[in-house]
């Protein structure tokens, strides 16, 4: 194509942007914008786009992150951690248990388990379990810290200031604020060059005559006599066309549609359950002990109306269950050996996982063999990040039946990912509350090995109040974790944002 073609086929915007950067060189859209005499920076943006299409312009971005509060009030307030240690400063030794931080009255309930968490991470106490008491005793370097701010809280002093600019934050300080949920706010910039290449810089060169243009003649025009005045553009049948999409399913629904064909396939039955449960069947049924992390506020969604859900039904259930906790009943076990709280198990809540679902068909169908899966929404109170949202797909599932032992169970887990096409998966040892044993299962995803759910087979603890003496093999597996892998994402959030072009882009197979 000549010179004298490829002017021909600028438009009016295309031909100030390049005298523009004629005379500017390297220029930002606001600087060309201004220099050109547009009118609305998406022209200059327009132009630019189709002059990078035509081979004669270069655009260059970068993205630059800044870091701010999501509430600044939050920096005024004390971390839990640092409440914990100021506590623990004032015992015998520098010790002191759970129950003394509760008691204190600089922590909330919901902040106790936080402190103890952050605590072990920071190196700040060692925490041991002596009966029923949790020990907490400060290290030297908590003892320190007593004295002295540590680099999250410095980074929020400044933060409280106002934003502060990724070059001037330590990433690891910024990746601790992060793991706190709804604390830190990051914001993404996007700076834009525009520079002439070498075929850009000979067309600018050249005498170009610019000139209004119109794209279709009116009425108006050709009754005014105007359509003298005016250039026609002329059209180029070799222009790029945009694809014509038709409608499609969401990438996700075609995901969740071959997890349930490959079990389906492999002779399971599904099941379906409530996003509401009493903690009863969530957690106590499933030998979850009522002191256990997992039940704290932090960690699960509990709903205020109603806040309670009654377990009259399933009276004869409950005594079983409340015998298991205290002393273990006929299962062999000694239980957890405490007390067990008909109230604390009837809280209302959002459940934490499907396999409450599988406890409630096993309580319904005690008679093996049966194979059921499940795949369902679940809620946990964590903050959200590019591999955990608050809200997610579980795959769950159940297998009973003379004979079943934990062999059978990977055998089961690396089939179903083999026919998911999964390439690598690793299984490791995990613990459970309710199941012994137990196993972990990962994905390799993004040079790194990433846990994908937890399996393993049911303890006695669970099966024999349900009626069932039969092994049950159990797994509950993520499926957008899963998903992720399948796409090649790097952020678990990216499946949920309607991103158009992705969405079209995405295999329906």
């Amino acid at each position: 194509m000549s010179d004298d073609d490829v002017i021909d086929q600028l438009s009016y915007f295309e031909k100030k942007v390049l005298r523009a950067l004629k005379e500017l060189g390297e220029a930002s859209p606001e600087q060309i914008l201004a220099a050109s005499g547009l009118g609305q920076l998406v022209e200059v943006m327009n132009a630019s786009s189709w002059l990078q299409a035509k081979g004669l312009v270069r655009i260059e971005e970068t993205i630059s992150k800044s870091y701010a509060m999501k509430d600044p009030a939050v920096a005024a307030r004390v971390l839990p951690e640092r409440a914990a240690i100021e506590v623990l400063a004032k015992g015998p030794g520098g010790k002191g248990t759970m129950a003394d931080l509760k008691r204190s009255g600089r922590l909330k309930d919901e902040e106790v388990s936080i402190a103890l968490g952050w605590i072990k991470k920071k190196g700040w106490g060692e925490i041991s379990k002596h009966g029923p008491d949790t020990i907490i005793a400060l290290t030297e370097k908590g003892k320190e810290a007593l004295t002295a701010k540590g680099e999250d809280e410095l980074l929020i002093e400044r933060l409280s200031k106002g934003e502060i600019g990724e070059a001037d934050a330590k990433k690891e300080v910024v990746d601790w604020l992060k793991q706190r949920r709804d604390f830190l706010d990051e914001r993404h910039k996007v700076s834009r060059e525009v520079s002439l290449t070498d075929d850009g810089a000979r067309i600018a060169s050249l005498d170009i005559r610019i000139k209004e243009e119109v794209a279709q003649l009116t009425p108006e025009l050709i009754q005014t006599g105007k359509w003298r005045e005016v250039e026609v553009r002329k059209y180029d049948v070799r222009a790029f066309a945009p694809t014509v999409y038709g409608g499609r399913r969401h990438p996700l629904t075609v995901q969740l549609e071959k997890v349930r064909s490959i079990f389906l396939t492999m002779g399971f039955t599904e099941v379906t359950g409530q996003f509401l449960e009493s903690a009863f069947w969530n957690m106590d049924v499933l030998f979850t002990a009522q002191d256990h992390p997992a039940r704290e506020a932090q960690d699960t969604f509990y709903v205020k109306n109603p806040e309670r859900l009654d377990l009259l039904e399933h009276e004869e259930l409950v005594e079983k269950v409340k015998s298991v906790h205290e002393n273990g009943w006929t299962t062999g076990s000694l239980g957890w050996r405490y007390r067990w709280s008909r109230h604390e198990a009837e809280k209302s809540l959002l459940r934490t996982h499907t396999t409450v679902n599988s406890a409630r068909y096993i309580a319904a169908n005690p008679k093996p063999p049966f194979k059921v899966f499940c795949i369902g929404r679940i809620f946990r109170n964590e903050a959200m990040d590019s591999t955990h949202l608050a809200e997610f797909t579980q795959i769950e599932g159940i297998v009973c039946e003379e004979g079943a032992n934990f062999d059978m169970l990977c055998g089961i887990l690396k089939e179903f990912y083999g026919r998911m096409g999964i390439p690598k998966i690793r299984l490791r040892p995990g613990y459970f509350p309710y199941t012994e044993p137990s196993v972990e299962v990962d994905i390799y995803w993004n040079d790194q090995w990433m846990e994908l759910g937890g399996a393993g087979v049911f303890r006695p603890e669970v099966t024999l109040p349900l009626g069932v003496k039969e092994p049950v093999l159990a797994w509950g597996l993520g499926f957008e974790r899963l998903a992720m892998l399948v796409w090649g994402l790097k952020d678990i959030r990216d499946i949920y944002i309607s991103d158009i072009e992705w969405l079209k882009s995405v295999p329906q197979v």
